[in-house]
């Protein structure tokens, strides 16, 4: 007997790429739970790769409100860099609290796509990925992830690169 090779079912992210004929491939990371209980992607198995994988950070802004941050996960978001991107003089984090109810994603499986997609909130993206050939940001579910040309995120999201690290 064969084995079949188990088909994962496409995220919305996945499908939203597709129909805009965005080349992309999946993968799947283990996760953890981190002293909150909140699941981490255990992005280890990279090693020199980790920095390809960027962390959707969802901030408000004092004057624009919701604003979002793709910042690679080995590093910090400035959040006074991210302000003076967005037209605010200053940015938060958006308290955990909120998190799915504003974006429709639990911590860990924030995406720029979906977010933009569902939401039009404005994405700012770290100028770090410009000449990455590609980059990873979730596909909406923890563990979950795509490979895709960081120019493609920046046209599928509206997104607007720019120094956005600590």
């Amino acid at each position: 007997m064969s084995k079949k090779k188990q088909k994962i079912e496409k995220t919305l992210v996945e499908k939203i790429l597709d129909r805009n004929q965005i080349p992309y491939h999946q993968t799947v990371f283990a996760t953890h739970a981190d002293a909150g209980g909140v699941a981490q992607m255990d992005t280890s198995i990279l090693n020199e790769n980790e920095h390809l994988v960027y962390k959707t950070l969802v901030c408000t802004g004092n004057k624009t409100g919701v604003v979002v941050g793709v910042i690679p996960v080995t590093a910090h978001l400035s959040m006074k860099k991210l302000a003076q991107h967005s037209g605010n003089k200053k940015c938060e984090l958006l308290p955990l609290k909120d998190l799915e109810r504003t974006t429709g994603y639990v911590h860990g499986a924030n995406t720029p796509i979906g977010i933009y997609f569902k939401h039009h909130f404005p994405i700012f993206l770290d100028e770090s990925m410009e000449n990455e050939a590609e980059i990873a940001v979730s596909s909406g579910k923890v563990g979950r992830s795509v490979f895709l040309d960081p120019h493609d995120l920046q046209k599928v999201t509206a997104g607007i690169f720019g120094d956005l690290l600590e």
